[in-house]
C-alpha cells in the first residue's frame, strides 16, 4: 500500500502479522514500542482489548460514517445504497465493541445524487486524514494537563454512544443482483453504491451484464414491464417499477467496462433484463 511504501522509504518499521488474536510475539513487539497512541484506519479486523490497552493514552479509530449510524465493515457503501443525503467521518476511542467507542470528532459531507462509493471514498479519505490530525492534536493538548485517560476524555469532551445505532455489514454477491421490480431510485442507488467494488448485475439472454453507472429518467413508458429494454439510437433505458433508468456505463459478460454508446456499437442487446 502507499502507506507501506512511504514507511519503507523513511525507514519506519512495518509489522504485518497474519493473525492478531493470541499472537504473543506481536503483542510483545507492540508493548516494547511503549506507544502513546494507536491510530487505526481501514483495518478489517477487530483488535482484542489486550492490544487496544497497550498505548498510554488509548487507541483511536477513523470511521467512515456519522456514528452511531452505520457501525460495521461497509459504512460508505451502505450510505450510498440507502440513498442518504449526507455522511461523514467520526474519530473515536476504541473499545472491544464494533465501532461502539466514545466519539471524539465528527465532520459531515453531502452525498450528491450521482456520486458513487468510489468518489465518496476519495472525499472521505482526505477528510479522514485531516480529522485524524485534529484528533491527535486534541489529545496531545489534553495530555499537557493530565495523564489520566478518563480526565483526558473529559477535557476533550467525548460523546458516549447509545444503543440507537444502525449497522453496515459486509456486502455479498446476493445484494448485487438487480431486482427491476424495485423503484428507479433504489436501483440507481444500488448501482452507484456498488461502484467500483463489485458492480450491480443483471442478465440478458442468459448472459451476465454488469451495470456501473446510471441516471434516473423521471418519465415512464406505457405498455412496458419492469426489466424491459428500450433502445433509442445510442441510448439504453430500462423500465423499473416506477420509471426509467438510463444505463450510462455497462460491462458485457467477459467484456470490458465501457460507455453505453461504445457497447451498443459492438454488442446486440434486446428484450428484457432479468
Amino acid at each position: 500500500s502507499p502507506v507501506k511504501e512511504f514507511a519503507i522509504e523513511k525507514n519506519i518499521p512495518i509489522y504485518q502479522p497474519q493473525i492478531i488474536k493470541d499472537n504473543e510475539d506481536f503483542f510483545n513487539e507492540m508493548k516494547n514500542l511503549k506507544p502513546d497512541l494507536f491510530c487505526v484506519v481501514a483495518y478489517g479486523k477487530i483488535l482484542p482489548k489486550k492490544i487496544l490497552d497497550i498505548p498510554k493514552y488509548g487507541s483511536i479509530n477513523v470511521h467512515g460514517s456519522l456514528l452511531p449510524k452505520y457501525r460495521g465493515a461497509a459504512p460508505i457503501q451502505w450510505a450510498v445504497i440507502n440513498g442518504d443525503k449526507e455522511t461523514g467521518i467520526t474519530t473515536m476511542f476504541m473499545d472491544e465493541g464494533m465501532d461502539s467507542g466514545d466519539i471524539i470528532l465528527k465532520e459531515k459531507v453531502q452525498i450528491e445524487d450521482e456520486e458513487t462509493t468510489g468518489e465518496l471514498w476519495e472525499i472521505l479519505s482526505k477528510l479522514g486524514g485531516k480529522l485524524l490530525v485534529k484528533t491527535i492534536e486534541k489529545i496531545e493538548n489534553a495530555v499537557k494537563e493530565t495523564n489520566d485517560i478518563d480526565k483526558i476524555k473529559e477535557i476533550i469532551g467525548v460523546q458516549k454512544q447509545d444503543n440507537n445505532f444502525t449497522t453496515a455489514p459486509m456486502l455479498n454477491k446476493e445484494i448485487s443482483k438487480i431486482d427491476w421490480n424495485k423503484s428507479v431510485s433504489e436501483i440507481h442507488n444500488l448501482v452507484r453504491g456498488l461502484n467500483p467494488i463489485m458492480g450491480a448485475y443483471t442478465f440478458n439472454n442468459n448472459k451476465k451484464i454488469k451495470i456501473w453507472k446510471t441516471r434516473i429518467v423521471d418519465n415512464s413508458v406505457e405498455g412496458k414491464n419492469p426489466g424491459d429494454i428500450i433502445i433509442n439510437g445510442k441510448e439504453l433505458y430500462v423500465k423499473t417499477k416506477d420509471g426509467l433508468l438510463s444505463i450510462l456505463e455497462i460491462q458485457g459478460e467477459n467484456g470490458k467496462k465501457m460507455d453505453i454508446a461504445s457497447f451498443l456499437n459492438g454488442n446486440k442487446i434486446e428484450g428484457k433484463f432479468e
